[in-house]
């Protein structure tokens, strides 16, 4: 081979390399940092942890406070002597979920339903750390543990048994599982469903990655949202814990108020202009 031939053959090979590795490349996606803390950070563990240990000692202290608790919209009259339960969401509560949105950013795509319940019926969640061990405590001091999703109806089943593998309390002869659409006054707002359990139980502690799993309310501009938040100040770590979800929820939502039409670049926009920032470094 002539010294020319290597010459080229070299030149080519690392165009090659260099069309690879630009073709390996990923996208830059506003969920990267989101996910891989999720899936990948021991803080992210850790933070869960934390929640659930909370969560056992605001038991405790629950069960021996007849006037306790976590639903005061809905709980109203004489509940002293109602039996005990506690209210989980599932998604990004119970159930991590993360391996769906990689997916969606992996594959150029974003949430749609369809794909969403093939998700969950392939019954691939992972427990959130804790999560089931807490709702075994739970059951072990005699109070029920109810899940309040916005998966649907359809999806309940895959659901169980996706959450029965990781030793979540599963409820016994007493349905536990409130999907949104069971019934046709159960939307995504989830209050209707915690009066449902209220008619037999206290409620005495709460949990949710996002602030519509304690008030109604959350689908309000940003003002209002943190309004609701404080009027509640006490609330939040007794009777409500909250498990950090950074991939998505109202939060994401609020800035732009919740308008899902309109563009992505316009969403964007709006969070990016509701962000507070350091003036900088002084001019010289």
């Amino acid at each position: 081979m002539t010294m020319n031939r290597i010459v080229v053959l070299g030149a080519a090979m690392a165009m090659m390399s260099m069309g690879n590795a630009q073709a390996q490349t990923p996208t830059p996606h506003d969920l990267l940092l989101a996910n891989l803390w999720t899936q990948r950070s021991v803080e992210f563990k850790g933070n869960a942890l934390t929640v659930f240990a909370l969560a056992r000692l605001r038991l405790d202290q629950a069960l021996a406070d007849k006037t306790w608790t976590a639903a005061p919209v809905e709980q109203k009259g004489d509940f002293a002597k109602l039996p005990p339960a506690v209210v989980l969401d599932i998604d990004e509560t119970a159930l991590d979920n993360s391996l769906y949105q990689v997916w969606t950013m992996k594959a150029g795509t974003s949430f749609s339903l369809p794909t969403w319940n093939e998700f969950c019926n392939a019954k691939v969640s992972r427990a959130i750390p804790g999560a089931a061990e807490f709702t075994k405590y739970a059951e072990s001091k005699g109070v029920k543990v109810f899940y309040i999703s916005n998966r649907a109806a359809e999806v309940e089943q895959a659901t169980r048994e996706n959450m029965e593998k990781f030793g979540f309390a599963m409820g016994g002869n007493v349905d536990t599982f409130l999907m949104q659409g069971e019934k046709p006054e159960w939307g995504s707002k989830k209050g209707t469903r915690r009066a449902a359990i209220v008619q037999d139980y206290r409620i005495l502690l709460e949990f949710g990655d996002n602030f519509g799993d304690f008030d109604d309310r959350y689908s309000s501009s940003e003002a209002d949202r943190l309004k609701f938040f404080e009027e509640n100040n006490e609330r939040w770590g007794r009777e409500w814990l909250v498990i950090a979800n950074p991939t998505y929820g109202s939060f994401d939502a609020a800035p732009f108020g919740f308008n899902y039409k309109a563009p992505a670049d316009e969403q964007r926009k709006a969070k990016w202009d509701v962000l507070d920032a350091w003036a900088g470094p002084a001019k010289k």
